[in-house]
Parts: structure tokens; sequence; C-alpha cells
């Protein structure tokens, strides 16, 4: 099994796609979706909420048959909610029938959330090490059965270190350039590093700050997130409330920023961007590809 695959996925990256919710959830079709998306010209679409129904993998099918060349990832799959082996069966069925376009991303998700699964959210880390163990078990290798490759949704040194070690990289979410340089930091140069950066295309400051705090209100309740910040420059009273100015300007630019920001990641070491743009109120605007990539047009046309 190869759970890394990099370099032959740095080509077909590119330098940014689009992070956004199941397409379902916001009532978009998937297929036309990431037509869109592709006609756009971003190079992937990663699917966030868990990815943690049984049908999941069969829902993400449309989004590969709606386009032509998009890479498909799991932004992610919250490894609480499956069996290694149904997931590797249900991820290894859909790379072989759409070679290249998927990626795996697994994650460990947060407290509330595997407890609203059933399950305890005890010593993550090592669920995921054991859980990377059972998916690449060589009972479940074969011919038919090649996963596509394999990151981890990784914020900390621990997880950032498994991630380099046993997959292809990470996938970091809801972090500033800071992080991404640390990121890189610890995974050395062959690791792939793909972070999500939410924004707003509003013009106005009053406009993006109200934005990003819409956006921002329910991971500043996810312990995850706020004990990452804090390792870069941020404490306890820029997360009281819906977030601090300084805060809500570092994690969800907007306007001019925008660009600099998605820039200052590429420089900071990241491979790929995943942009996350946000309506007025806070939630996914389905409706802002086109706009986004006049927004970041120079930063699409920079080669590898």
């Amino acid at each position: 099994m190869t759970l890394s695959m990099t370099d032959e996925l740095r080509a077909p990256l590119g330098r940014l796609g689009i992070w956004m919710p199941p397409p379902a959830w916001i009532g978009a079709d998937p297929a036309a979706t990431a037509a869109t998306i592709e006609r756009a010209g971003f190079t992937s679409v990663w699917i966030g909420g868990g990815n943690a129904t049984p049908d999941a993998f069969t829902l993400l099918r449309p989004l590969l048959t709606g386009s032509e060349n998009l890479i498909v990832g799991t932004g992610i799959a919250n490894i609480w909610a499956w069996d290694p082996a149904a997931l590797r069966a249900e991820a290894s069925d859909l790379a072989a029938e759409f070679p290249g376009r998927l990626i795996l991303g697994l994650g460990v998700s947060h407290e509330h959330l595997v407890s609203s699964l059933g399950q305890t959210y005890v010593r993550p880390l090592a669920k995921m090490e054991k859980f990377l163990d059972e998916l690449d078990h060589p009972a479940q290798h074969g011919a038919d059965s090649g996963l596509p490759p394999v990151v981890l949704a990784a914020l900390g040194p621990k997880m950032l270190t498994l991630a380099a070690e046993r997959t292809a990289g990470a996938h970091p979410y809801f972090t500033p350039p800071e992080h991404t340089a640390y990121a890189r930091s610890v995974l050395g140069a062959s690791a792939l590093l793909v972070p999500e950066q939410a924004l707003s295309l509003a013009a106005g400051r009053a406009e993006g700050l109200a934005t990003g705090r819409a956006y921002a209100r329910r991971y500043l309740r996810m312990p995850n997130y706020t004990r990452n910040l804090k390792k870069f420059g941020f404490d306890d009273p820029d997360f009281e409330g819906e977030g601090s100015d300084r805060l809500i300007d570092a994690i969800i630019p907007s306007g001019a920023a925008v660009l600099d920001r998605v820039r200052a990641h590429l420089d900071a070491g990241a491979d790929h961007v995943l942009l996350q743009p946000l309506n007025s109120s806070g939630a996914f605007a389905a409706d802002q590809f086109d706009d986004l990539a006049l927004a970041v047009a120079e930063l699409m046309k920079q080669s590898l």
C-alpha cells in the first residue's frame, strides 16, 4: 500500500484548491459545484464535515464525475466514525475508479463531536497510530485494494511527526501562516503541506471582521484550535466572545489582505492552500468561485 505518493501529487495539485462543507449541507449540486470550481481554475476540492457516515465516499463520487481532473480530498474523515477495514475498502474502490484524483485526509476530530458518536475521546494520537496500523495491515493488501494518498489533520508536533513518518503529509485547519512555517519545519521538505484558509472577499474591514466572527465562533470553543493558537502569539483574551480583532484579522483575512495571506502560506512552505470563501453570515459562499479566482489570479499562475 502507498500512503504517500507525495511527488506524484504536487504537480496535479498546483497551488490552490477549495475547502467546503458537504454540498448537500448547503443545498448545492455536487457535480455542478465541482465543474464550477474546476472552470474557475482551482485544482482540488476538499470536503469537511467529518465524512463520518457509511455513504460518505458515495457522496464524493459526483464531485469526481462532474469534473475532468479535479482532485477530491476528505478534509477530514473522522477516524472515530470508521472501522479501518471499511474505510480502506470505500476509499480504495473510489480511488481505483478515479486514479490519481482522491486524497484521504484523516483526523481525530474534537471531543464533543466524538462524544456525539458515542465514543470516548481519549489518547487521540494513540488512536491515530493504531488506526494507521490497521489501515495498513498486511491482511488488507491486494492488487485491487491500494489506498489513495493519506494526509493527517495535524496541528501539534507529535501529530505532524506522525504525518511525516507514516503518510503523505499534513492538512492543518484554522491556522495562520506562522503555523505553516512551523509545520514545514517539523514535516521536513518532502511531506505534503496543505493548510486551509478561510476568507472574506468583503472590501470593508468592518464587514470582513463581522464575517470572520460569524465563522470563527464555533472554532473558538474547540480546545484543539485555541491551544494551538496560543503557541503563535494569541491568548485567552483573543478567544473571548467572538474573538479579538487581531485574531480575526490573522485567521480570516478579508478584502485586499486575502492575496497577501495566501501568499504568506505559500512562502512559509505550503504546497497547496485550500481556500474557504465565506458570505456575510460566515457560511460557505458557493457563489464566489469566480470572484475568488480573480482575487488570487497571480498565485494561480505560479508554477511549482
